[in-house]
């Protein structure tokens, strides 16, 4: 099959489906209800407090030092808004402002024999989230263009601070795959079924990941795109996400991504092309169950990196310039589950004056070196068991003020026990908000 007959093959269908004008019903009967716009935002403000070092790579045998260093950040600021131009037609954007802003600039100098140049004012990162035009046609069917959260695994499906118990969100998740996760592409969406057999899903085809940011401490999570002013679109990655929520309070989830060859979204092209496809697949359950006195969540990530040892080998010898890490050998499965509960005391004294107060438990593993490939060594340092405990104090109903304390494990897989390495201790305190501001 020639190029230029996938395009049409990708793009064609989805493009003759938007034109399907009278295949429509009245968008208030599965749509947010706001009639013309509406626009509001999260954000995020932690300190933490911890007993360890920067950088539990360095150091020795032992793993991280024993130094004790404080830090204060504002996560992220984001601000949404969504405009219908018709009952049918919605924009949805979101822009958000990571760790105060940014002042950052990478180019690639095709006249300076592709070497890259990179401007850095100040630290923090501006993105535009999600720029997305949406086409409602039917409950079952509707269609969204533009840039696009991918639902993959718990964290991103469901990422604003109120999702998640703990001051940052979940440790495991967030290590080993882009978060929050966005690319640009086209989207399949809607809802069907009956009775307990009641599902929604998402399909999408969007901007594949590129094999030079993956390595050794973070696996693909480097690899999203936006680095430069057009993204790579050689090779798109194919995400699917499936949800049954028919039981009152309860959500189940899993999610696919596949893309064949990261390999052909590199900055250059010539950079991998005698090593053969760089395929990364990935897979991921979770569950949400919510009643008046218990709030309990899980998920299960697990991914593959097809010819991982060669492309280890290759990374390593990226350009001093290129921003990305070098850091390798890169696995070829990676890996991370958690599981938290928290309690709802107002529910349980059985007095409403009582403040919304949750203590809650949450446990979590994650490896990006879970299984090597070929005669690679993985190291142990990458494999992390955590406990975190702590208390959410929801003071209103869409702000609420967090407090933690997390051990991490470092080297294990064992629930309980310690690891090969330093263990690594932290107490945070945190306050997140997400709300519309106003709407009309």
């Amino acid at each position: 099959m020639t190029y230029n007959n996938k395009v049409k093959r990708l793009f064609v269908l989805p493009l003759c489906l938007l034109m399907l004008t009278h295949l429509s019903v009245h968008a208030q009967d599965f749509q947010d209800n706001f009639e013309k716009y509406r626009i509001g935002g999260y954000g995020e403000v932690v300190a933490n407090f911890k007993d360890y070092g920067i950088n539990r790579f360095y150091g020795g045998s032992e793993g991280n030092s024993k130094t004790n260093h404080n830090t204060i950040s504002i996560p992220r600021f984001v601000i949404a808004g969504d405009y219908k131009f018709t009952s049918k037609w919605v924009l949805g954007v979101e822009v958000e402002f990571e760790a105060g802003g940014t002042g950052i600039e990478t180019e690639l100098e095709n006249t300076e024999n592709g070497e890259y140049e990179t401007e850095l004012e100040k630290g923090g990162e501006v993105a535009l989230e999600q720029f997305h035009l949406t086409r409602y046609i039917l409950p079952e069917f509707n269609i969204r263009a533009g840039h696009m959260i991918v639902p993959v695994g718990l964290t991103n499906a469901h990422h604003e601070p109120i999702n998640f118990f703990g001051t940052s969100r979940p440790e495991g998740e967030t290590t080993i795959l882009p978060s929050t996760w966005h690319e640009t592409g086209i989207e399949f969406f809607g809802r069907f079924g009956k009775g307990l057999a009641r599902f929604s899903y998402e399909a999408m085809i969007v901007t594949g990941l590129n094999a030079n940011g993956f390595d050794r401490n973070s696996w693909v999570a480097g690899g999203k795109q936006g680095k430069f002013e057009v993204d790579n679109f050689t090779s798109p990655a194919y995400v699917a996400r499936l949800n049954w929520a028919s039981v009152p309070g309860l959500r189940l989830g899993a999610s696919f991504y596949w893309c064949a060859n990261t390999g052909k979204n590199c900055d250059k092209l010539t950079t991998y092309g005698s090593l053969g496809k760089l395929p990364v697949t990935i897979f991921t359950f979770d569950g949400q169950y919510v009643n008046k006195y218990v709030t309990a969540r899980a998920n299960f990530m697990q991914g593959h990196l097809g010819n991982a040892d060669k492309l280890g080998a290759r990374n390593g010898r990226l350009s001093n310039l290129s921003g990305y890490s070098r850091l390798t050998p890169i696995a070829k499965k990676a890996m991370s589950y958690s599981g938290e509960v928290g309690v709802n005391l107002q529910s349980i004294v059985g007095n409403e004056k009582f403040p919304v107060i949750y203590p809650f438990v949450h446990y979590g593993y994650y490896n990006p070196q879970e299984k090597a490939a070929g005669t690679n060594v993985m190291d142990d340092r990458c494999q992390v068991s955590m406990w975190t405990a702590g208390l959410n104090w929801k003071a209103l109903p869409n702000l609420v003020v967090k407090a933690d304390y997390t051990t991490r494990q470092i080297g294990t897989n064992k629930i309980f026990g310690s690891g090969k390495y330093n263990s690594e201790n932290e107490f945070a305190i945190g306050i997140a908000f997400v709300d519309w501001f106003f709407k009309k």
